[in-house]
């Protein structure tokens, strides 16, 4: 196999889609800071990212193999990787629809049921010290959800919004709270689910064939509700109609609508971390929600 060459000094996304690719490139469109649509000879045409951490790319890249591996959910496959740049399939947009609403449902239960080795198991070649989105995120695996729930993705971000203003110590001491009542507050035992783990609208395509592509993983092995949780936190076009064709596949335990503000708690504290206050408020309600259940 011919080595690839290396990259040069003040690379830009053409460049790299052509190194990693092996393909010339004849077009190049900035999309957003990170994000650069590039047309390869042939007409085929990728989306190139850039990632200031190697661990946030590397992350990315398995995320996205282990959920395609899968079979189930449609992901745009991955062409290409080094410690700063992805370049993946583009996916033709298209419109939101009913049908492939619930064929999203379908296929997230699917997806789910693949299972991973344990909650926060990272994706084979994923690192531990990952990402969502700009936040750190680590991957350490166990046994036990709502003990690792607690420990890996509600509590380290309370500590980050407490120092920097998002939080006060007293609304700390609420979502404290529901840590120390998760094995009560957590539902039925559910094995660990092969989750997308960042599955906001926003990383949600509809795609020109009439299918839900998803972008933009921070996979991990964790719980099937939180996945669902984060669709519901932000919106999402026909929400009901992915929920029912969820259920058909893999109904969910009693109770599961009355867990969602628990299972938003994580991102809505990434969220207060990354963006402030606004978000740290809502936590403080989402866990408050989750007390009162």
């Amino acid at each position: 196999m011919t080595p690839r060459p290396e990259p040069g000094p003040g690379e830009g996304p053409g460049a790299a889609a052509a190194r990693l690719t092996g393909r010339p490139v004849t077009r190049v469109r900035q999309m957003s800071g990170a994000l650069t649509e590039v047309t390869l000879d042939g007409d085929g045409v990728v989306m190139v990212k850039r990632g200031e951490d190697p661990r946030a790319v590397r992350a990315e890249a398995a995320g996205l193999r282990w959920l395609a591996e899968a079979g189930t959910v449609r992901l745009p496959a991955v062409h290409g990787q080094d410690p700063h740049w992805l370049v993946t399939d583009r996916v033709p947009p298209g419109r939101p629809g009913a049908e492939a609403a619930a064929r999203l449902g379908r296929e997230l239960a699917a997806l789910h049921a693949c299972g991973a080795p344990a909650f926060g198991a990272p994706p084979p070649d994923g690192p531990e010290d990952a990402y969502i989105g700009l936040a750190p995120m680590r991957n350490i695996p166990s046994a036990d959800w709502p003990v690792w729930y607690a420990e890996h993705r509600v509590l380290p971000y309370v500590r980050r919004a407490v120092d920097n203003g998002a939080l006060r110590k007293a609304e700390a001491s609420v979502i404290a709270a529901v840590c120390d009542r998760l094995p009560e507050l957590a539902g039925p035992a559910e094995p660990p689910a092969r989750l997308h783990g960042d599955l906001w609208n926003g990383n949600l395509l509809w795609g020109a064939d009439g299918h839900a592509w998803l972008i933009d993983p921070a996979a991990h092995g964790g719980h099937r509700e939180t996945d669902l949780a984060m669709l519901h936190l932000f919106g999402c076009p026909y929400l009901d109609q992915v929920l029912d064709g969820y259920q058909e596949v893999a109904p969910l335990a009693e109770g599961w609508a009355d867990r969602i503000a628990l299972h938003q708690l994580f991102p809505l504290l990434v969220h207060a971390v990354l963006f402030g206050r606004g978000y740290g408020t809502q936590a403080v309600e989402a866990a408050r929600a989750a007390l009162s259940r």
